[in-house]
């Protein structure tokens, strides 16, 4: 036990102090200081003796090597979608709008009422032609009848003239003999010159009766003509569909005023099966397809890229070319023809044709999932010596299924990784194992994490 010493008021502090340590009685305060910052940092030295230092894992990576092949080269160009057909609707007559007899965006026949105008202004105007159509045939009835009595007073005529000039015939010989005076021979003479003006007369009123048929006759055609134009005029107020389609969005709703003069159109209706698809293509393109095909038998197989990068299931052949070259941009458009029985393909949808133009032999290929793309450059991370990683910018050309053509930046057997891209960095020490590029999809068991219990929920008593 320590023992207290008292301190007199007028000795030294310091003097007592070494007094008492050495003594042995009591430890000095820097001494204790001391003691108690080095005893924490030797503890903390003891305990980070006992921990065990370990280095991290190389990243197993699956790598696949630098393949030749044969592989085929295509040409894309940019595509827009347009009908085979494309019927604008417009109205023939002017009228108000009564009826829309379609449902907008399905498909229509050819023949279907797709709208009704207000007939009844021209059922009004076929009536009326129909009357004078039957006014004019009963003026040519009588006029017929005008010339077959024209040619009955001709026929008398004639017949009292036949009488005159017989009569004259035997009594001109019998004035020659004084058998008869002179006053018989003058009425006789008179008479067959009355009779001959009455002939021509008669033949007179058979030629005006016959200009005046031909002058009905053309009063019937006419009436038969507006009677035509009422009829088709008529029948214009129904709207109906010149071609099957799928009929568009009505421009017009019932109510409006629509006829020759409208600005806009009904609606549109277009044949979409088959459809085509107008590229552009350059004038060498076009010359050098136009050498291609010379040479190739049948024609040239062309696929359909939609705008999500899908395939379209269904090819297609080159249809026709323009007939010339646009002098602005020295391209020539080209129509495609695609089948599109299920109506998938609408006019206007944006596309891309692909066609096969040749085959580059002993082609550099590498999966296209060991290709990355950075701010416009094409890198991959191949695998060297001790499995060491080295970035290297590659230029690539042709897509072939999951494969992409490398032009230059690989030499064949070089291996690359395929799949773990994200996890290499250029100099890392990799793991690999081989590329499966068909590795099959995991199952939904295994896709599931196992449930964890929940913060609320209470553990199971053993």
């Amino acid at each position: 036990m320590a023992k207290n010493f008292p301190i007199s008021k007028g000795g030294n502090v310091k003097t007592k102090t070494r007094r008492l340590c050495s003594q042995g009685s009591i430890v000095s305060l820097p001494g204790l200081c001391s003691l108690l910052l080095v005893l924490p940092l030797a503890f903390a030295l003891l305990g980070c003796g006992k921990e065990q230092k370990v280095e991290p894992q190389a990243p197993i990576v699956e790598v696949a090597e630098v393949t030749q092949k044969d592989v085929p080269v295509y040409a894309e160009w940019v595509g827009t979608l347009d009908g085979l057909v494309n019927a604008t609707i417009r109205g023939q007559v002017q009228g108000y709008l009564v009826k829309q007899n379609y449902t907008e965006g399905e498909v229509v026949r050819k023949g279907q009422v797709l709208f009704e105008i207000d007939p009844r202004e021209f059922q009004a105007a076929l009536d009326q032609a129909k009357a004078l159509l039957s006014q004019s045939k009963g003026v040519l009835d009588q006029t017929k009848a005008a010339l077959e009595q024209a040619k009955a007073e001709v026929s008398q005529q004639d017949a009292r003239w036949t009488t005159a000039k017989a009569n004259l015939a035997r009594v001109k010989p019998l004035a020659e003999q004084n058998a008869v005076s002179k006053k018989d021979l003058d009425d006789a003479i008179g008479a067959e010159l009355s009779m001959r003006s009455g002939v021509e007369a008669a033949k007179a009123g058979v030629g005006a009766a016959e200009a005046n048929i031909i002058a009905a006759e053309a009063q019937v055609l006419g009436s038969q003509a507006a009677v035509e134009k009422a009829r088709l005029n008529l029948d214009f107020t129904t709207v109906t569909s010149p071609i099957g389609g799928i009929a568009g969005i009505a421009k017009a709703q019932v109510g409006d005023l629509v006829g020759p003069g409208s600005a806009e159109e009904l609606t549109t209706v277009s044949t979409v099966d088959p459809i085509k698809c107008y590229i552009s293509v350059s004038e060498q393109e076009y010359m050098r397809a136009q050498e291609r095909k010379t040479k190739q038998a049948g024609k040239i197989p062309l696929e359909l890229i939609l705008s999500d990068a899908s395939t379209y299931p269904y090819k297609g052949e080159f249809a026709f070319a323009d007939r010339q070259v646009d002098v602005r941009t020295g391209t020539i458009k080209l129509a495609a023809i695609f089948p599109n029985s299920q109506n998938l393909l609408r006019p206007g949808q944006f596309s891309r044709i692909r066609a096969e133009m040749g085959i580059k032999k002993a082609a550099l290929v590498i999966p296209q999932r060991a290709v990355t793309e950075v701010q416009g450059k094409y890198l991959v991370a191949v695998v060297g010596a001790e499995n060491k990683v080295t970035i290297k910018q590659v230029k690539v050309g042709e897509r072939f299924g999951q494969l992409w053509v490398i032009e230059e930046g690989l030499t064949p057997g070089e291996k690359m990784v395929a799949e773990g891209t994200q996890k290499v960095r250029d100099g890392m020490v990799v793991s690999p194992k081989p590329f499966e590029p068909q590795a099959e999809a995991k199952p939904e068991a295994e896709k599931k994490p196992k449930s964890e219990p929940t913060a609320q929920s209470k553990p199971k008593k053993r």
